[in-house]
């Protein structure tokens, strides 16, 4: 792979090398030579197949990947993705071979895809969509309650998208509880443009200051965000400081079990019991909604 993404320099030929890989072995076991396609400034596509640590059922402890797109965001030129739907992938492929391809951008792209059959729905008729499955997040889903009891904002990625959009109705069904739904392609790519509005901010002290991609979409209402993936939670604890309001994280911390995609997604609690739950304890602790309700939920929930 290495070899195709510096042919256009080395042998003054273009190609687009496609290397697919269960993501836990590729990321983890290619480590060094992930740096080294860096280094040398190679272009093309990484897709880690197989992703996260509940869509491949039954792989065990050390096959299930929760970390490869922590891994992926500390080098510099990788962009790393992790779509839920057919659509993002096509504008991140597309994307990614103007850049590469076209513009000339020394880069490479690490897409995360899974291992399990879902409806792939239309993109939707929004003029920010590409822009926002590119800079890491868009909305995906808005809440059609006009007067609830209360509101939180739901994020998800890769096939736990899922989870949350069913989240999403079990808060408006059960709890009269508005949330609109998130889909993040790349908390990496949030923070960079984080961490880029705050060194812009730091070296232009008089100039207007440069607001968060993030922070300028949620808005700045300090409504509760649950972030839900199939990776550790450190990914979306990253972009705290820069979310209006508190944060939840739900993600798969340690090590992989052998089961069912269900009973691995109640093991680790990002199912959408654990979302649905996880949205009324940061609204009863934020005084929104009683206590008691969140002991109701847990029964209920099971």
């Amino acid at each position: 792979w290495i070899a195709a993404g510096t042919s256009y320099t080395n042998h003054d030929l273009e190609m687009i090398p496609i290397y697919l890989f269960y993501s836990m072995f590729g990321f983890q076991r290619t480590g060094d030579f992930n740096w080294a396609a860096g280094d040398s400034q190679s272009r093309g596509f990484l897709i880690g197949a197989t992703s996260g640590r509940t869509t491949l059922a039954g792989e065990g402890l050390q096959h299930q990947d929760g970390h490869s797109h922590l891994m992926a965001s500390v080098i510099p030129n990788i962009k790393a993705y992790d779509p839920a739907f057919a659509y993002e992938i096509a504008v991140i492929v597309r994307d990614g071979i103007r850049r590469m391809f076209v513009d000339d951008e020394d880069m490479f792209i690490y897409m995360t895809v899974t291992n399990e059959n879902y409806r792939h729905p239309p993109k939707p008729d929004h003029p920010d969509v590409d822009e926002g499955i590119l800079r890491g997040m868009y909305r995906v889903i808005q809440s059609p309650i006009e007067q609830p009891r209360a509101r939180v904002r739901l994020l998800g990625s890769g096939s736990i998208l899922n989870e949350v959009i069913a989240a999403q109705n079990r808060l408006a069904e059960d709890y009269a509880i508005a949330a609109d739904v998130w889909s993040v392609t790349s908390y990496t790519e949030l923070r960079r443009d984080a961490l880029d509005a705050e060194r812009w901010n730091m070296l232009h002290p008089h100039e207007k200051p440069v607001v968060p991609y993030i922070t300028k979409l949620l808005g700045p209402e300090p409504h509760p965000t649950i972030a839900t993936s199939d990776y550790v939670k450190t990914l979306p604890d990253a972009l705290s400081k820069w979310i209006p309001g508190s944060l939840v994280s739900l993600g798969t911390d340690g090590f992989g079990r052998s089961d069912s995609r269900d009973a691995l997604r109640d093991f680790f609690e990002v199912d959408s019991r654990y979302v649905t739950l996880a949205a009324l304890h940061a609204l009863a602790r934020e005084g929104e909604i009683d206590r008691e309700l969140v002991s109701e939920a847990i029964e209920d929930l099971d």
